[in-house]
Parts: structure tokens; C-alpha cells; sequence
């Protein structure tokens, strides 16, 4: 017993000394942080390099085997980069296994990697707050068909997702029923993985965190840590996961921003170590390189296309803004201080003149003395227009987001009035049918009865008016989109629908800018099969001028 005593002591006081060092190092690491943020643009080329290399082998595979694997190495090297990409070329895979699948060679296999690419969409989306979307890809899921990989990657989307609502939801039930199911699927995945996995790890700091269990968390956090290699992107979600277990200030901020600084050398975009340190920073008084932690994580999380991460920042970014716009009423008043010294400074070298106007050497020394006092002002001046420029492009940015939040509630009102109109006229419709079919029902009219319900040309008339009423809609709302849309194709594949409605093609990409982009979802509204969507949008973004892969950006840009 004494032994084991010894041996914890001795542990816990190593522990403590390389603590201590590491405290030492926090101000170099913020330094070396600053330096990684200002060479993020080569870090960013050299990765976007990398990636364009894995795009060409994945363009130049002929064999569907090839294929699916070249689009899986694209989505994992897109994950964390850039979420819209990571989605479609899980879905390419997905394509390619199913391609693999029907050709009949080691289809069971196959079949199952069809599975692990939709419980991989799902976590994808629950990522970035799409959580109807990966409820969906989970219940398409087969568990029978999946193998280990698979298995695993679908216990953890489910976790994943319920996690998110529980911490979401507002409504105390709800919460607790989502942090339940959570629990029983983090059970199924700890049943199904090795208990050194980085997965595991993680997940079980989660919950000892959850429980307030801090000294086992960080037991195990700093297990995780010190066999991770300083190099590898696994270093930077480790020492994301020893900061959520740490309890002191310093280490806190030690930990955090060795996992910020992991980040930004590996072009991660999905930034949450960095927003965490500016709200610290922010927090310590550190209002400049606060401001620009919390810039620079606002274009990463522009670049990774993520709702979830802007609502995060949003809050934070404000508080920030009202600390710099304090500082710059502060260096203002300052200004105004320095402007009153210099004129006394002013009136009493103009007084000296005066009664010393005969003393040449004194004037000689009042002037110098006068214009390096106006040189300390017009440094001020420039330091404070830099510092207006900053604030004046940061409200900009916020100005868009407003923008895009005023549309959004625009179309939300216009479609939610046109639908509440469309349900009344369906009731008087189907009132009025019922009254026709009472009275030939009364009348004995019973084979006018068989061939209207055998006719479906009330299904095509009402398909036809809701199509009519969604077109006048749409048009209402974005009344250039079909120049725009067609702006953005080359003249042969430009499409000149009749007046006031939409073909086909124009109504699919109509849904994608409301922010439907679901093929499935597209295909139920039109009443066309999913491969048909496909084919319709792959037609499209095949004659799309510039790079066809941002095509769909772009027209949720319009």
C-alpha cells in the first residue's frame, strides 16, 4: 500500500514539473501561433496541392474499384477542410461502391462499404447542424449488412447526432430522452472498439467531463497526449480533449492553444480550439490578437460552410467588437489629450518667441521639440485609421450575415403565406369533391364514380397548379434568377423557359437555392426518381462555366 502511495506521488509531482514547464512555454506558443496564422495562405496552397493531386488520380481512374477509393481519400482529406466537398465525394463513393456492388464480385462487401458512406454522411451533416439529414441516412442504414468499420462508424453518427440535439434542445424531456439515446449508442460503440482507440479516448473523456470526473479525464487525456505524435492532426483533437479536462487557467490556456496551433499548420477549417483561445483572450485583455484569432476563425468557418460554427462565433464576435470598440474610444480620448498638450505646447512656444525672438538657438531646440511631438501624432493617426479600416471590414462581414438572415425570413414568410393559401383552397376543393361524389353516390352514378377515381388527371392538374403556384412564387422572390442561372452556363446548355415558369432543370436548382440540396428530397417534390435528379444536375454542373464543383455554390449565391 505504502509502495503504491509512493508510486502515485512521484507520478503526480512529474506531472506537475512538466506542467510547470509547459506553463513556461504558453507566451512562445501564442507566438508561434501568431506565425502559423500569418503563413496559413501557403499552408492552405500546399494542402489545396494535395488534394488537387488525389482529384486528378480520382478523375483519371477507370476501374470502379479505383474510383471508389480515390473519392473516399478525397472526402477524408475534406472532412475537416471543407464540408460541402466532404459530402460529395462521400456520395461519389457511395455511387462507385454501389457500382462495385452490382457487378456481383464480393457484392456482401461492398454492399457494406454502401452502408459505412452513409453513417460517415450522417456524422458529416450532424457536424454542421443538419441533423434531419443525418437521421435520415442512419434509418436507411442495414445494421445486418454492415461490417466492423462500418458498425462503428455507425454507433458513433448516432451518438454524435443524439449528443447534438440533447445539447441543443430547449425542451428539458426531449433533452434528457436525446442524452439517453446518446448514452446507449456510446455504450454500443465502447462494445465495439478497443479501448486504447483514439475514438474511445475521446468519447470517454467526454463522458468522465460530463460527469465531473476531471482527474480520471485527465489521467487519460494525458495517456492519449504523450503517445500522440506532436506532427500528426490526431495531436491537435488530443490536446483539445486534455484542455476540456484541465481545471486550472494556465494549463487551460497552455492546452488550447497547442491545439490551435496544431490546427492551423493542418489546414483545419472547422476552427474550435481557436474560438475557444479568443474568447480567453478577449477575456485575459488581450483585445488585439483576440481580434484577430476570432477574424481568422470567421474565414475558416466561411471556408468550411458551417451554420453551426457561425451561430458559435457570432455571440463571441460581438463581445469582442464592443472590447475593440472601447479600446478605440479609449485611443481616442487619448488623442484628444495629446491634440490639447501640443496646442498649449503651441501657444507657449508662440509666447517665447515673443519675448525671446532674439535667442536663435532656443527657437532652433522649440521647433524640434515640436515636430517630433507632431511625428508621436501622426503615428497615433495612422495606428487608429488601421484600427477603423479593421472595425469598418468587420462590420461589413456582419452586414452580409444580416443580409442573408433578412432573405431567409423573407422567403420563409412568402412560402409559409402561399402555403397557408394553397391548404385553404385544398380544403374547399376537397370539400367540393365530396359533394360530388355524395351526390352521384345518392344519384347510384356508380361508373361516373369508377372512372373519375380511375382517371389520374386530377393527380396531374393539381402536380401541375402547385408547380404554377411554386414557379410564381420563386419568381416573385428572385425575379433575375434564370439570367443569372443561365449566366453561369455555356450558350449551348442555357436553358429559355416559357414566361413566368420554370423548366425542369431551372426547378431543381430553384429548391438547391432555397437550400434543398437532398436529391431525394428534389425527387419526391417533382415526382422523379433520384437517379433523374442526378442525371438533370450532373447535365447542369457538366456545362457549367468555370470549375463545375462550385457550380452549386454559386447558385446559392445567386
Amino acid at each position: 500500500m505504502k509502495i503504491r502511495l509512493l508510486l502515485t506521488w512521484l507520478f503526480m509531482a512529474s506531472v506537475t514539473f512538466s506542467l510547470a514547464q509547459e506553463k513556461k512555454d504558453y507566451q512562445s506558443l501564442l507566438l508561434e501561433l501568431d506565425q502559423a496564422i500569418e503563413q496559413s495562405p501557403e499552408i492552405v496552397g500546399r494542402y489545396e496541392r494535395q488534394i488537387e493531386e488525389t482529384r486528378q488520380q480520382y478523375l483519371h481512374a477507370r476501374q470502379p474499384q479505383e474510383k471508389y477509393e480515390q473519392a473516399y481519400n478525397l472526402y477524408e482529406r475534406y472532412k475537416s477542410f471543407m464540408n460541402d466537398s466532404a459530402l460529395y465525394y462521400l456520395s461519389e463513393a457511395m455511387h462507385w461502391a454501389e457500382r462495385n456492388q452490382e457487378s456481383g464480385v464480393r457484392s456482401q462487401e461492398w454492399k457494406a462499404r454502401v452502408g459505412n458512406c452513409l453513417a460517415l454522411k450522417a456524422f458529416q451533416c450532424s457536424t454542421v447542424g443538419y441533423y434531419n439529414e443525418a437521421l435520415a441516412f442512419l434509418k436507411s442504414i442495414d445494421k445486418q449488412q454492415l461490417d466492423s468499420v462500418g458498425l462503428r462508424n455507425y454507433y458513433q453518427s448516432q451518438m454524435h447526432v443524439y449528443g447534438e440535439l440533447g445539447y441543443y434542445s430547449i425542451i428539458p424531456p426531449m433533452k434528457e430522452q436525446y442524452f439517453k439515446l446518446q448514452t446507449t449508442y456510446r455504450d454500443s460503440l465502447f462494445a465495439h472498439i478497443d479501448h486504447q482507440d483514439p475514438d474511445y479516448l475521446m468519447y470517454r473523456i467526454q463522458e468522465l467531463k460530463s460527469r465531473q470526473q476531471l482527474v480520471e479525464a485527465r489521467k487519460i487525456s494525458d495517456q492519449w497526449v504523450s503517445r500522440v505524435s506532436p506532427d500528426s492532426r490526431e495531436y491537435a483533437i488530443a490536446c483539445y480533449y486534455r484542455w476540456l479536462s484541465s481545471e486550472e487557467e494556465d494549463e487551460l490556456r497552455y492546452w488550447l492553444s497547442l491545439s490551435a496551433l496544431s490546427d492551423v499548420r493542418h489546414a483545419v477549417m472547422d476552427q474550435a480550439s481557436l474560438l475557444s483561445l479568443a474568447e480567453l483572450l478577449n477575456a485575459d485583455g488581450d483585445l488585439d490578437r483576440s481580434y484577430r484569432y476570432i477574424r481568422f476563425t470567421w474565414d475558416c468557418n466561411n471556408r468550411f460552410n458551417t451554420r453551426m460554427r457561425s451561430w458559435q462565433i457570432t455571440p463571441i464576435l460581438n463581445v469582442i467588437e464592443n472590447n475593440y470598440q472601447q479600446a478605440v474610444d479609449h485611443n481616442t480620448k487619448v488623442l484628444r489629450m495629446s491634440i490639447i498638450v501640443v496646442s498649449i505646447l503651441a501657444l507657449l512656444v508662440l509666447a517665447a518667441l515673443f519675448f525671446v525672438h532674439r535667442r536663435n538657438q532656443q527657437l532652433a531646440n522649440a521647433r524640434n521639440a515640436l515636430s517630433e511631438a507632431n511625428g508621436q501624432l501622426s503615428i497615433i493617426n495612422s495606428q487608429l485609421s488601421i484600427q477603423k479600416e479593421e472595425l469598418a471590414e468587420l462590420n461589413s462581414q456582419l452586414s452580409t450575415v444580416n443580409c442573408q438572415l433578412s432573405e431567409s425570413n423573407r422567403v420563409k414568410e412568402e412560402y409559409i403565406g402561399r402555403f397557408m393559401s394553397l391548404c385553404s383552397q385544398y380544403i374547399d376543393k376537397l370539400d367540393n369533391y365530396r359533394k360530388m361524389v355524395n351526390k352521384k353516390m345518392k344519384n347510384k352514378e356508380f361508373d361516373d364514380l369508377y372512372q373519375i377515381s380511375k382517371s389520374t388527371e386530377l393527380k396531374e392538374k393539381e402536380l401541375e397548379e402547385l408547380y404554377e403556384n411554386f414557379d410564381t412564387v420563386f419568381l416573385h422572390l428572385f425575379p433575375n434568377f434564370i439570367d443569372d442561372f443561365n449566366a453561369l452556363l455555356l450558350p449551348e446548355v442555357q436553358v429559355q423557359p416559357k414566361e413566368n415558369r420554370l423548366t425542369t432543370d431551372i426547378r431543381i436548382f430553384a429548391l438547391i437555392r432555397l437550400g434543398i440540396e437532398d436529391s431525394s428530397k428534389i425527387a419526391e417534390f417533382l415526382h422523379y426518381s433520384v437517379n433523374t435528379i442526378y442525371n438533370y444536375r450532373a447535365r447542369l454542373k457538366n456545362g457549367a462555366i468555370g470549375n463545375r464543383e462550385t457550380f452549386e455554390k454559386r447558385v446559392k449565391e445567386l
